[in-house]
């Protein structure tokens, strides 16, 4: 079984809005609200995939109501754990202006109630897989991932770390099984500029070393890189397609990756379908579907562009 865990869940109100002017009255032109938050985009995109998952997080208030309304609705098993204080937040994504995004602070979540988090991950069996996706809120240890780990009752828990800086470093001597730090995220770790796959391939080189098992790296419209646990790299081009959002993509391509392995414990069919899933939410308006993820995949195997470098002798 695969299990999220989303310490700050969201209502993201995505709008499109035409000749957007400050200081004025705007009007939408479109307008989506979904849940969101990075360890529920990952089960939504497992579950458009057809990998079950359970989401663990925490909700508040009246948005925390219609998160969770919205994700039974989906369908997508959830436990999250209600907090009697404040209201979970609502991010604002502008569609239109280049990926502008007002994200909200979130309630605080106290100590008591990190413990009953930490207490549901006492249940996890070896083999089962645990997400562990976004920012730490202000109320929270930084090193709360690195925790979580250590709580985990079995080293066979594949653990997947998408967070940044510290948060991020402090789980890697833990040997998370896979992390994915987008292109920024890798030159801020390394403080450097990283902006093609061949740059990338020695710092994700670098992350292993420290203690990462499998390092994905998303590089926008310069694709993306897989070093793997064998120090094996795979590496393509982004698929071509019109950008619409760039808003879950990373959260998409861990989705693929999970499913991929799950489904052929191949790596490079697990990068190939983490590629596809994330572009394909890219090239959408919304967390891509099955039918749209599958079409890229199909177009991905067939293409000579996808390329696995072996490790040196």
């Amino acid at each position: 079984m695969i299990y999220t865990v989303t310490l700050n869940p969201s209502l993201d109100y995505t709008v499109t809005v035409d000749d957007f002017q400050t200081g004025k009255t705007n009007r939408t032109s479109s307008e989506k609200l979904a849940p969101g938050g990075k360890g529920l985009n990952v089960s939504t995109v497992l579950k458009h995939l057809g990998v079950p998952s359970t989401a663990f997080g925490f909700i508040a208030g009246f948005t925390g109501e219609e998160i969770q309304r919205k994700v039974q609705k989906a369908g997508i098993s959830a436990e999250f754990l209600v907090l009697e204080q404040g209201t979970s937040r609502i991010n604002v994504k502008l569609a239109s202006i280049d990926g502008t995004e007002i994200n909200g602070s979130g309630p605080d979540i106290p100590e008591e109630q990190l413990r009953l988090l930490m207490e549901k991950l006492f249940s996890l069996q070896a083999g089962d897989t645990l997400v562990l996706a976004g920012s730490v809120p202000s109320s929270v240890p930084s090193d709360i991932y690195r925790r979580m780990m250590l709580a985990l009752p079995s080293k066979e828990i594949r653990v997947v770390v998408d967070a940044v800086g510290g948060t991020l470093l402090q789980t890697l001597p833990l040997r998370p099984f896979l992390i994915k730090p987008n292109h920024q995220e890798l030159g801020d770790l390394f403080h450097t500029a990283v902006t093609t796959r061949s740059q990338a391939r020695p710092y994700a080189k670098k992350l292993q070393e420290m203690g990462a098992v499998n390092v994905l790296v998303s590089l926008a419209g310069e694709g993306a890189v897989l070093l793997d646990a064998n120090g094996v790299f795979h590496e393509t081009p982004a698929p071509q397609g019109t950008l619409v959002s760039g808003v879950g993509a990373g959260d998409s391509m861990i989705a693929g990756f999970l499913a991929g392995w799950q489904n052929t414990c191949d790596y490079g069919c697990a990068f190939r379908l983490a590629v596809a899933a994330g572009s394909a939410t890219a090239f959408s308006d919304s967390l891509a579907r099955k039918q749209e993820i599958e079409a890229l995949y199909r177009k991905m195997c067939c293409s000579t562009k996808s390329v696995t470098i072996q490790p040196a002798e």
